[in-house]
């Protein structure tokens, strides 16, 4: 439930799923991509950006960039320079979404 008292957000879902993943998994495992995850729960991208953002604010994975996000140790990321990579990546993503859109709208208007 959420603090309004109505259904959690399809990136708490992805977050609490993930959380009970992370319970069977040790220290350094590597998570499903970002890609499988999406597949996997049916959401879009930025839904599964927000759930790997709270389970990397609260410590328990880490990301390293293009390798993908890890188990952490569970302590809690104070780094800004992780999270300036992470907003690098996300911008680099809808970048990318951008530049796929505006071709197949290209394509369509010719």
């Amino acid at each position: 439930m959420t603090a309004m008292g109505g259904p959690k957000s399809k990136a708490a879902q992805v977050a609490d799923a993930l959380r009970a993943d992370i319970k069977e998994m040790k220290p350094g495992d590597r998570l499903p991509s970002q890609r499988e995850l999406a597949e996997r729960f049916g959401f879009a991208s930025q839904t599964i950006q927000n759930a790997l953002a709270a389970l990397r604010n609260e410590g328990l994975i880490v990301s390293a960039g293009n390798l993908g996000n890890f188990v952490g140790d569970g302590a809690p990321t104070g780094d800004v320079r992780d999270e300036i990579k992470e907003i690098r990546s996300q911008i680099q993503a809808l970048a990318e979404r951008v530049a796929a859109l505006e071709c197949r709208s290209d394509q369509s208007g010719a």
